[in-house]
């Protein structure tokens, strides 16, 4: 569940850092105000936290943007990045083993374009369309995390899926 949650905060984030932030924030939430619930329920709530600290960090980002453009006229920054390359390989899934290095390219090659695909999609069609095919969460469930219609569920998802199949197969890709 870590793993798939922190890949949704890398889609909505874009930032590996800020992800596993947010991934720690909503663990930490639902143990401590939550832990007395019943194991069942974890799964929605557990999202439902997700998603709010990702709203909560837009919103920072937002007040926090507004000061660094009024004050930035007071001094000449400089930002460098300090990242390291080699935090950004990605650790091999053995669960899918792949026979030849051609596979190999060709299935990262496609995995990534869906996933900048998936990053480009509005934030509600993104949320719900994690929530229910990676997630694998039912249309009640996701519409009760997502705080909205069981209709408007099916409808970000039906648009989430005809926006990536149209955008794949305009890069040749077909599933």
């Amino acid at each position: 569940m870590e793993r798939r949650a922190f890949k949704q905060a890398m889609f909505a984030v874009r930032d590996q850092d800020t992800a596993l932030d947010l991934v720690q924030e909503a663990m930490m939430k639902l143990a401590e105000k939550y832990g007395g619930k019943p194991p069942q329920e974890f799964p929605m709530l557990f999202q439902r936290i997700l998603q709010n600290c990702i709203r909560d960090y837009y919103r920072r980002q937002k007040v926090r943007s507004l000061w660094t453009t009024m004050l930035s006229s007071f001094g000449g920054g400089d930002d460098e990045d300090d990242r390291d390359p080699l935090e950004t390989l990605r650790i091999p899934d053995e669960s899918n083993p792949i026979k030849s290095p051609h596979e190999i390219l060709e299935r990262s090659q496609v995995l990534a374009v869906i996933e900048n695909e998936i990053k480009r999609l509005p934030p509600r069609q993104r949320e719900a369309f994690l929530m229910r095919y990676w997630e694998e969460m039912d249309i009640a469930e996701t519409a009760a995390a997502m705080g909205c219609s069981e209709g408007s569920v099916k409808t970000h998802c039906f648009r989430a899926t005809q926006t990536l199949a149209a955008a794949l197969k305009a890069k040749g890709i077909r599933l």
